[in-house]
């Protein structure tokens, strides 16, 4: 859960994109089976949030490990 917690945290911002999609540019004939109706556009932005927001913390996570200096035991 730790792990993914900024890509649960994109699940909002993706469910809010979705239905703007669906309210701004929605298909109005009912042939798009994705922007058709406001679930399918909800449910295709919470996708694309978690994987937007798994990149991201992926790349943030590098990010940190590699500013953090490394431990090297020297023996003598």
């Amino acid at each position: 859960m730790e792990k993914n917690k900024f890509a649960l945290i994109m699940l909002i911002p993706g469910s809010i994109g979705g239905y703007m999609y669906w309210y701004f540019i929605g298909c109005t004939t009912g042939t798009c089976p994705i922007t058709s109706n406001p679930y399918g556009s909800i449910l295709y932005g919470i996708i694309l949030g978690f994987v937007l927001g798994n990149l991201i913390d992926e790349r943030r996570q590098k990010k940190s490990k590699s500013s953090q200096p490394s431990e090297q035991n020297s023996s003598t």
